[in-house]
C-alpha cells in the first residue's frame, strides 16, 4: 500500500512535469507511469550501469525538509543530447547543440524534478527547500552517493521512467537518494496521508 500511494504520488508530479515540458519542446511529450523500488545505492548505481554501460548525464538538486537528500534526473548521454535537440530545437545548428546542453539540461531537469518533489511535498502536507540545480557526469557509483554519508548507507528511491518526446525515444531515470533517517521519515508521511485518504473517502457500507 505504501509503494502503491508513493507511486501515485511521483506519477501525479511526473504527469505535471510532462504539461510543462510539452511547453518547452513544442510537441508531444509522454511518461510512462514509474516504476517504484527502494534499494542500496550501489545496487541501483549497478542496476543503471548494467542496463547502460556507458557514461551518464544527471541533473541533480538537493532538497532539505520533513525529509531530505539528493534528487537526479539521469539520463545515459546520447539520450541527454537527444533531448537537448528537442528543446532548443531543430533551427539550432549541430554544431552549437553541445554547447547548450547543460543550459537545456539544468531546465529540464528543474521542471521535471521541481514537479515531482513540490507535488509529493503538497499532498504529504510538509514544505521542501530545493537548491539550483548543477549538471554532473559519470558513473553510475559517483551519481548516486549519500551527501554528506557513507556509501554503504545510503538507500535510493529508485523511479524508472520513459521519455518519448515528439518522435524521438528518449528514456531516463529519477533517483532520490537519502539516508536512512530520511527514508523512514518519508515512510511515516506516506503512511499519514494513506490513513488521510482511507479517513477522506465515502463508506460505501452505509
Amino acid at each position: 500500500m505504501e509503494r502503491d500511494a508513493l507511486t501515485e504520488l511521483v506519477n501525479i508530479g511526473v504527469s505535471r512535469a510532462a504539461a510543462s515540458l510539452r511547453k518547452m519542446v513544442g510537441g508531444e511529450v509522454l511518461l510512462s507511469v514509474p516504476s517504484v523500488e527502494v534499494i542500496g545505492n550501489r545496487q541501483a548505481a549497478a542496476l543503471i550501469q548494467e542496463r547502460e554501460g556507458g557514461e551518464l548525464v544527471a541533473v541533480w538538486q538537493e532538497f532539505s525538509g520533513a525529509f531530505k537528500g539528493r534528487a537526479l534526473l539521469i539520463f545515459p548521454h546520447a539520450n541527454s543530447l537527444e533531448l537537448v535537440r528537442a528543446v532548443v530545437g531543430a533551427a539550432v545548428p549541430a554544431e552549437e547543440v553541445t554547447g547548450l546542453e547543460d543550459e537545456a539540461l539544468t531546465e529540464t531537469g528543474n521542471v521535471i524534478l521541481n514537479s515531482c518533489l513540490a507535488t509529493m511535498a503538497n499532498m504529504l502536507q510538509r514544505p521542501l527547500a530545493m537548491s539550483l540545480p548543477q549538471v554532473l557526469r559519470g558513473r553510475g557509483e559517483a551519481l548516486l552517493s549519500v551527501p554528506g554519508g557513507a556509501g554503504d548507507e545510503g538507500l535510493v528511491l529508485f523511479l524508472y521512467i520513459n521519455f518519448s518526446v515528439r518522435d524521438r525515444s528518449i528514456r531516463g531515470y529519477i533517483a532520490m537518494v537519502m539516508d536512512l533517517p530520511s527514508l523512514g521519515a518519508l515512510r511515516l508521511l506516506v503512511g499519514d496521508f494513506i490513513e488521510r485518504v482511507m479517513r477522506d473517502e465515502p463508506d460505501h457500507d452505509l
